[in-house]
């Protein structure tokens, strides 16, 4: 981990302490605003002195603390601010907002940026297997209504996949029950602590040839192939027709409000978390398996911000043409430049990408850069085989993430 990415993530740690929950319509803002009143023109940039002010004081990275800051405007102005409308005055000209609920609605956007990752590449050692099977461990989860469900699902589920008896015999079933597992246990510290949140996710399990999916809701994974992207799964969403037959057949409904939304209420059909839309958004984990013959590329893990806006197609020329090595740490500037397509294409929402390379590289770039011309540089970690007699699979990190989100890096470095 490279030091940017180990001050990243003493800050975001640090903050998250500091901050545990999101201030109440009673608490204080930690730093008071400019204005007791604000035009809707004004409220961007009182929005942005405020995180400034508020980050710089706690020695927040530079980097980090404008994409924070931009990642929660957008969410802010995403919302409906309504509710923060002044009555008119017949004597101003304009609209005003009540600034201090309107900044204390801004500082907990700041606070909740959703996503999470996790990377083990060293799974075994992390759990004590000792087989002859490599495994590494990769998945991503997009929170929703809070930051809880998708910091649980980070922190909890590789550990209940990690100490299942039967992870040795059916790694594909055990993923897959992991989610649910997770979502049981999860129920009960959201019953007890009063949490009302929720997460989708999806999960990678390299178990020496094989690549395990399971997944839950429109976080997706890709694997390609010799510079072709094969298709993993098919992500949940409430207009898929099977999602809708099982909703509609519970008693719920599907309702199209900007975006079709379960009762009305969350645009995902399956997470962890959710419990007052509980049966009909389900905990129950879809999952997939494939054999890798040794010719795949690497395994792209994202949010639905990515995949919302770049259609798989588009992704191997992106993070094949890429990723050279000059001896760094992680694959930023890979993932950067998938990110940034997202952001080009119109995504305005938190964007994680987790990349595992499962060859070497500076092997792809050689095949994908024409004769005679240069190569761009970039950081990058692979997954190297182990010498030959052992079983093929993950044995170092090699991942590559970028995050418009609040979250804590793991093996992977970030880029914001």
């Amino acid at each position: 981990m490279g030091a940017e990415a180990t001050d990243a993530r003493r800050f975001l740690d640090e903050f998250v302490k500091e901050f545990p929950e999101p201030l109440g319509v009673d608490d204080s803002l930690p730093l008071s605003p400019l204005s007791g009143k604000v035009s809707p023109d004004e409220i961007r940039g009182e929005s942005l002195d405020l995180a400034l002010r508020l980050l710089a004081a706690r020695n927040a990275p530079p980097v980090l603390s404008s994409a924070l800051s931009h990642a929660a405007l957008v969410e802010l102005l995403k919302t409906d601010l309504t509710p923060y409308h002044l009555p008119l005055d017949p004597e101003q000209d304009s609209l005003l907002l009540q600034s201090d609920p309107l900044q204390r609605l801004f500082f907990n956007k700041l606070r909740e940026m959703e996503d999470r990752h996790v990377a083990l590449a060293e799974f075994n050692q992390l759990f004590g297997l000792q087989d002859a099977v490599h495994r590494g461990y990769f998945a991503v989860f997009d929170g929703h209504g809070g930051v809880d469900a998708a910091t649980y699902a980070a922190t909890h589920l590789h550990v209940v996949l990690g100490y299942h008896d039967d992870l040795k015999i059916d790694p594909s079933s055990v993923l897959k029950r992991a989610f649910t597992r997770t979502d049981h246990m999860f129920r009960e510290k959201a019953k007890r602590e009063r949490l009302r949140s929720g997460s989708t996710g999806v999960a990678v399990m390299l178990a020496g040839d094989w690549l395990h999916v399971a997944w839950l809701g429109d976080s997706q994974v890709m694997l390609v192939r010799q510079g072709e992207p094969i298709t993993l799964m098919e992500p949940h969403k409430p207009e898929r027709e099977d999602e809708k037959k099982r909703i509609e057949d519970l008693g719920g409904c599907i309702a199209f409000m900007g975006c079709w939304r379960v009762n009305g209420t969350y645009a995902v059909s399956r997470a962890i978390g959710d419990f007052d839309q509980k049966p009909y958004i389900s905990s129950e984990a879809d999952c997939s398996s494939v054999q890798l013959s040794g010719d795949e590329d690497y395994v792209l893990l994202a949010c639905d911000g990515f995949f919302d806006a770049v259609r798989p197609a588009d992704v191997p020329g992106a993070g094949a043409g890429r990723p050279t090595a000059d001896g760094g740490g992680g694959g930023d500037p890979v993932a950067q430049l998938l990110v940034g397509q997202a952001k080009s294409a119109g995504s305005s929402d938190n964007i994680t990408v987790l990349l595992v390379f499962l060859r070497d590289p500076t092997l792809l770039l050689q095949e994908a850069t024409p004769p005679h011309c240069p190569r761009p540089r970039h950081r990058s970690i692979h997954l190297q085989r182990p010498p030959e007699g052992g079983t093929s699979g993950p044995v170092g990190p090699n991942c590559s993430q970028t995050n418009q989100a609040l979250t804590s890096p793991q093996l992977c470095s970030r880029v914001r």
